[in-house]
């Protein structure tokens, strides 16, 4: 079995973040760098099915050079080699159909089984890749897997996922995408030895440009700004005041 698992560099959820001068874009000096917590459980999930199954694990992510890192944490996991495609355009940060396109025409040829990605980035929450990703490669598309479970006899996958009042189970043929939630498993850490087998993994760097997308960016990031700061609580003494202040300042009355 071939299992295709994304990875994505972001901003630790930790981080204070300020914005660039321009105001085009986060000011990234001296921002510490993670993978996205949900795509280091689609990882693990893939390493789990490995496993059981056999087979290979292929890693792939779209970023500068500096994601290599974020490969090899997933080839120390565990994964068996990584896909790098090489893009720095920032103007396309937030536009998914142009991140599906990338990572469709760099593993077209790998004909996977199985595609596992986080549901969402935790910088972008635009949760829309895997599906823009599916229907490229008219493929099936579980989402916010709870549980996987792989019958490979009959090449179906069986997802539970949470939704609002409980469960639902879907069934989907093979090839297809599964992406992660967060109660599906819990992700290993790489062991010492791992981490030196990482160092001699293959990454095969695709540069984006090579792959002659042709897509429209229907978003721009025009501008950034932070979030006003909040006013000061004003106690008041009674409730004729509160109505006064509703009807006067708020308009609400």
């Amino acid at each position: 079995m071939k299992i295709i698992t994304t990875v994505k560099r972001v901003t630790d959820y930790e981080a204070r973040l300020k914005i660039s001068e321009d105001r085009k874009f986060v000011d990234m000096h001296d921002v510490n760098m993670i993978t996205n917590p949900f795509d280091e459980i689609g990882v693990e999930a893939a390493l789990q099915i490995k496993a059981k199954f056999g087979g290979e694990v292929v890693v792939v992510t779209v970023g500068p050079e500096e994601a290599k890192q974020n490969i090899r944490t997933a080839l120390a996991m565990g994964a068996d080699r990584g896909i790098l495609i090489l893009d720095n355009n920032k103007e396309n940060f937030i536009n998914s159909e142009y991140t599906s396109s990338a990572i469709y025409h760099a593993i077209k040829e790998e004909n996977p089984d199985l595609i596992i990605m986080g549901k969402q980035a935790i910088d972008t929450d635009n949760h829309q890749v895997s599906e823009y990703l599916a229907e490229k490669m008219c493929i099936g598309n579980a989402s916010q897997a709870y549980s996987i479970d792989i019958n490979m006899d009959k090449k179906i996958a069986t997802v539970v996922k949470e939704f609002d009042g409980g469960l639902q189970t879907v069934e989907v043929d093979m090839p297809c995408i599964i992406t992660t939630d967060l109660r599906l498993n819990e992700p290993r850490y790489a062991s010492l030895p791992g981490i030196m087998k990482a160092k001699r993994k293959k990454i095969h760097t695709i540069d984006v440009s090579d792959l002659k997308l042709d897509i429209d960016n229907h978003v721009k990031m025009v501008e950034l700004e932070t979030q006003p700061a909040r006013k000061e609580v004003c106690m008041l003494k009674d409730l004729d005041e509160l109505i006064e202040k509703l009807r006067t300042e708020v308009k609400v009355l």
